[in-house]
Order: structure tokens, then C-alpha cells, then sequence
């Protein structure tokens, strides 16, 4: 008689140990995982086990909650984190946030926030889009780039990608935002110094309590990243990250993520562009 593939594996992983991994990730960062995601489960924390010498996803779960290794709860949670990203991605908010910025010229220093920053494409193409507005590698901006995945955020820190990651931009864009590697870095590319000094890159957990972050901020960036929590845990996530955004800023969200639960919070004022609610229920 053949195995069943759950009998084929590796690690002893149960439906309990599943459920107990779904619980977990969502109490530690608000991940709602759906039955479909059972594999991708077991391949992703499969190697924390087999780092751990571990046989089954029973003792691994036992081990996380019976001690108090942060640096492996962090591992857990990197390990559940989808990231998908790329340079400009919706390149409608690329555009939408150059008309912003050049109607702030003046206003002094600019805040701008990615809070799911993940290997950092999104602010490099944030910091990109301001020195296009300002005809400078200097402009008057400041952007916060944040992500619960401390591994990403290391990524986006050393801004060193494959060259393939911007193939999709002009030749003149790449000559002056791009350091093409040689030697043993043939085939990859580092941000120009510049980019990286208008960039704070730091870990912060959508699902805590309060944001230790500046601001207002003028553009806050949180795009298919809500797709992942369940209706109230995106209504208090927009509640904190709202009371960061200036009366006239903009929220740039998903194009498959919808907000009619929060009207009070937010309201749309274009493509996926949202304005925040502010007293007496009118959008500023």
C-alpha cells in the first residue's frame, strides 16, 4: 500500500499542528491563514525544524511556546510572511505621488512611510519618485520604511539586488540610481548612496498597540499587505496608521483590498487612493 502524502513527509505535521501554527500566526502578527495555505506551512517552517535536529511540528510548537527565543519567534514569523514586490509596482501611485509632491513644494521637510517595505523596493521607488520631482538627489523628504520580517528589512538595508529586478526600467534611470556590480558581484546592482540616506529602515509590527513613529506623514504606503487580516484586525490597523497620516495626506492601499467597513476611518479620492476621516466625518 503507497503512503499518503502526509505519511510520505518528512516532519510529522497533523491537522492540530496546522491549527496550532494558524493560531500562533495570527496572536503574533495577525496573519489569517486559509486551509488552501496548509503546504506552503509545511515547506516554510520545515526548515526550522531541520535546523532545529526536530521530527515532528508537534515538538517544534511545543518548544516555541514553552520558551521565551525571541530570535525564534521571529524566525516563526519571518518564515509565514509572504513577500512579493517589485520597483514601481502600480505605477499609478508612482505618478499620483509625484503630483503630490510638487503640489508640497515648499512645505519643507516630507514624510513619507512604507510600512510593508519588505526587500525595499517600494521606498527605493518612493526616494526614486522624489528625486525625479525635485530634480535633485537631495529632495526634501524623509521616508520610514517598516516590516514585521527582520530578514527583508536586512534586504532592503543593503539595497543589492539581481539585475534583473529593475530590467523593467530605462537605461537612464538605472545609470543614475544604480551601481552595476563586477567581479564577484557581476549580475547584481547597489542603490546610489543617496537613496539609502533618505531611507530609516525599521522592524515594527502592524499589530501593536501603538506605532513609535513621527509624523504626520504625507503619503503612507500600505499596499496588499491588509489582504492578510481578517475585517477587524484591518479596521484597528487603519485606526492607528490614520492618526499618522496629515489631514491632507494620502493612503496608497492594494488594488484588491477594500475598505467600505471603515468609511469613518477613510474615504476614497482615487484609484485605490484613500484620504482620512478627521471630526464631523468629513474627508480633508
Amino acid at each position: 500500500m503507497s503512503p499518503t502524502p502526509s505519511e510520505s513527509r518528512e516532519f510529522e505535521f497533523a491537522d492540530r499542528d496546522f491549527r496550532r501554527v494558524c493560531d500562533l500566526i495570527y496572536q503574533r502578527a495577525g496573519i489569517a491563514l486559509v486551509p488552501a495555505k496548509r503546504d506552503m506551512v509545511y515547506g516554510r517552517l520545515s526548515r526550522r525544524l531541520r535546523s532545529l535536529g526536530l521530527r515532528a511540528f508537534k515538538d517544534y510548537l511545543d518548544q516555541l511556546e514553552a520558551g521565551n527565543d525571541e530570535q525564534e519567534w521571529q524566525a516563526f514569523t519571518n518564515a509565514l510572511t509572504t513577500n512579493l514586490t517589485s520597483f514601481f509596482r502600480e505605477p499609478h501611485h508612482f505618478e499620483k505621488l509625484r503630483e503630490d509632491l510638487q503640489r508640497r513644494t515648499g512645505q519643507g521637510t516630507l514624510k513619507l512611510w512604507s510600512c510593508a517595505a519588505s526587500t525595499g523596493e517600494e521606498p527605493y521607488s518612493l526616494a526614486i519618485t522624489a528625486c525625479e520631482t525635485f530634480g535633485t538627489l537631495t529632495p526634501p523628504v524623509r521616508i520610514l520604511a517598516t516590516d514585521v520580517d527582520t530578514q527583508v528589512l536586512e534586504t532592503a538595508s543593503r539595497g543589492v539586488y539581481p539585475m534583473e529586478r529593475i530590467a523593467s526600467l530605462d537605461e537612464a534611470m538605472k545609470r543614475k540610481y544604480f551601481h552595476r556590480g563586477a567581479g564577484p558581484n557581476e549580475g547584481k546592482c547597489r542603490v546610489v548612496p543617496q537613496l539609502r540616506q533618505l531611507i530609516e529602515f525599521r522592524p515594527l509590527n502592524l499589530l501593536a498597540p501603538r506605532y513609535a513613529v513621527d509624523g504626520p506623514y504625507v503619503s503612507l504606503f500600505c499596499r496588499n499587505v491588509m489582504i492578510y487580516f481578517d475585517k477587524p484586525t484591518q479596521r484597528a490597523i487603519l485606526s492607528r496608521l490614520v492618526a499618522h497620516l496629515g489631514d491632507d495626506g494620502l493612503l496608497y492601499t492594494g488594488h484588491s483590498e477594500n475598505y467600505l467597513h471603515a468609511a469613518d476611518l477613510i474615504q476614497p479620492c482615487g484609484r485605490t487612493l484613500y484620504r482620512p476621516v478627521r471630526q464631523g466625518g468629513a474627508a480633508r
